[in-house]
């Protein structure tokens, strides 16, 4: 959305200077330590940002194809080769493995 301002044209230093009004830098998507390029032209200047700006979330979102970037981001099943509690071969947690920690010790002994 384009938004214009009637400014001022002061002096700062030996240069001549132009406030621009938040709304006006918003809308251009300018930002504090952004450079920028400023030609004349036979009635007025132009200021432009040098290079490419950087993009806002909604525009990011809108360039979004899921064909090309892979789709679902979170993966619902497993992908590597992830393995939990005893099939991991580790001793596992309270949650995943099965019995106590007295009935593991009791099957053990047995087998000693």
């Amino acid at each position: 959305m384009a938004r214009t301002a009637k400014l001022k044209i002061q002096r700062w230093g030996n240069s001549l200077a132009v406030r621009i009004p938040a709304a006006v830098a918003r809308s251009a998507h300018f930002e504090v330590g952004l450079e920028v390029e400023v030609s004349s032209e036979d009635i007025g200047v132009t200021v432009k940002p040098v290079g490419r700006r950087r993009l806002t979330l909604e525009e990011k979102l809108a360039q979004f194809n899921p064909s090309r970037h892979g789709g679902e981001a979170m993966p619902t099943a497993r992908v590597g080769a992830e393995m939990f509690g005893r099939q991991a071969g580790g001793r596992g947690t309270g949650a995943t493995s099965s019995g106590s920690t007295a009935t593991r010790r009791r099957a053990a002994l047995k087998r000693e």
